[in-house]
């Protein structure tokens, strides 16, 4: 069976693109791969803590690796850090890099330029599926999410937090898309066929943050506990 990495962020995509590589079985999956702030031990950008971020794997039955960056890294600091560990796996056997991308051309070719340099595959499982489909079917086959960050340019606060159901996907406007591929909103998975057992959360703080001075509107976070 072909070795892989899963390149997990804890949210929607991820956890339904998982789904569907576990289920096919044409790849043995060696660990879940993510990056985490390493001064607020969160996952980086959607902000969700790294103990639930531990318990994720721990139910879904797949090792853990992190690596670490700063609260604001740039390129440079990204790609260098997951040149690393990527060679780490490379090392270990590792041929194939998952990633739970669907659309966004630039951001796949960048992913296959970086896996590249190590001399890696790119899969993506879920690309070019229609999105609005894409959650409709995430949520029938019951998993469940939480709404952990929003673009505040093109959603409202009341967003975050929210659980992601059809209730949620009607109330999107127009030009927000149905899985937040464009970035509009992030999210972390508590439940579904993929769990051995739910993750128990809830509910804490709203926050607004800014990531740059350039950033004009910035995120709504809610944080989960």
């Amino acid at each position: 069976m072909k070795q892989a990495v899963f390149n997990w962020s804890g949210g929607k995509d991820s956890a339904f693109a998982l789904h569907q590589v576990l289920s096919e079985k044409k790849y043995h999956v060696q660990s879940l791969l993510t990056s985490v702030n390493h001064e607020t031990k969160r996952i980086s950008m959607h902000g969700v803590r790294f103990e639930l971020l531990k318990m994720q794997a721990e139910s879904i039955g797949l090792p853990l690796k992190t690596f670490s960056l700063p609260a604001s890294p740039d390129n440079k600091i990204y790609e260098a850090q997951l040149l690393q560990t990527m060679t780490e796996l490379k090392d270990a056997g590792v041929e194939y890099s998952i990633f739970g991308d669907i659309f966004l051309e630039d951001l796949r070719k960048y992913r296959e330029e970086q896996t590249a340099k190590v001399q890696m595959e790119a899969v993506f499982p879920l690309w070019q599926r229609e999105t609005s489909k894409l959650v409709k079917d995430f949520i029938a086959q019951g998993f469940k999410a939480i709404v952990t960050a929003v673009d505040a340019s093109k959603l409202s606060k009341e967003f975050v937090g929210k659980l992601i159901d059809t209730e949620f996907i009607n109330a999107l406007p127009n030009g927000v898309d149905s899985c937040g591929e464009n970035g509009e909103f992030h999210s972390f998975v508590f439940d579904g066929p993929i769990f051995k057992q739910a993750i128990d959360i809830k509910i804490g703080e709203k926050v607004h943050q800014y990531y740059s001075d350039e950033d004009k509107y910035g995120f709504y976070f809610c944080d989960l506990l």
